[in-house]
């Protein structure tokens, strides 16, 4: 005798969240650097959106800290790093004063105010079986187009590794620009992975010096960005 499962889905978990390649959604914000309009102020650059529980949190503190480091890393990139939290601008401005005291950075870059969580839920940032009220650690790398082209989550608990963030910005920059994959633990000036399904012809004339490694749909070749 067969057996049926049935399965009920509420219109709620059926319902998709944004993901890679979809428009990051546009939104008005009162930032510790003024109003904004998002994808105005992002322009013709690539955007990182991070998220952050709340303020005078000190998991977050050493966060927005690295992020002031990396500044010149970050525009060297042609990236805007604009930061969010569920909290007032009040509240953010003071946090700042904690955030460049201790970390000895000065912040430049936005820190949105959401004090409703508004702009949070449109990014899917706040679980509510975590918590109602804060996000969870989310990271939108935008492309130039306001597309999605990579999405993290991380815990309340635990810190981003933005040295990783960094590199990933790179393979996709590196992608976007010479159409080619990057390998697993790939670092800047690694060698690159020719798109397989590029044909044969085209390949040759952008990767001469493309190698198979005894699988013919493997082929590498040197970081073309790299290249005199």
């Amino acid at each position: 005798m067969k057996k049926y499962f049935y399965f009920v889905f509420t219109i709620k978990e059926l319902k998709m969240g944004l993901g890679i390649g979809s428009l990051a959604p546009d939104f008005k914000a009162t930032t510790t650097e003024g109003e904004i309009g998002f994808h105005q102020w992002l322009g013709d650059s690539w955007g990182l959106l991070f998220s952050h529980p709340e303020d005078y949190t000190p998991v977050c503190t050493t966060e927005l800290g690295v992020v002031a480091q990396l500044e010149k890393e970050f525009s060297g990139r042609n990236v805007k790093a604009i930061a969010l939290s569920v909290d007032d601008l009040e509240s953010h401005l003071g946090w700042k004063k904690d955030i460049e005291k201790s970390m000895n950075v000065s912040v430049r870059f936005p820190i949105i105010a959401d004090a409703d969580g508004k702009i949070a839920r449109k990014y899917g940032m706040i679980y509510d079986n975590v918590d109602a009220s804060k996000t969870v650690r989310s990271v939108f790398v935008i492309g130039p187009n306001k597309d999605i082209q990579l999405h993290l989550t991380y815990p309340m608990s635990i810190g981003r590794n933005f040295d990783e963030i960094l590199r990933v910005i790179d393979a996709l920059q590196l992608h976007m620009e010479h159409q080619v994959f990057t390998p697993a633990d790939w670092k800047p000036k690694g060698d690159v992975i020719v798109d397989p399904k590029m044909s044969s012809e085209e390949a040759d004339h952008k990767f001469p010096d493309r190698r198979a490694h005894d699988l013919s749909y493997l082929q590498y070749t040197k970081d073309p960005s790299k290249s005199s």
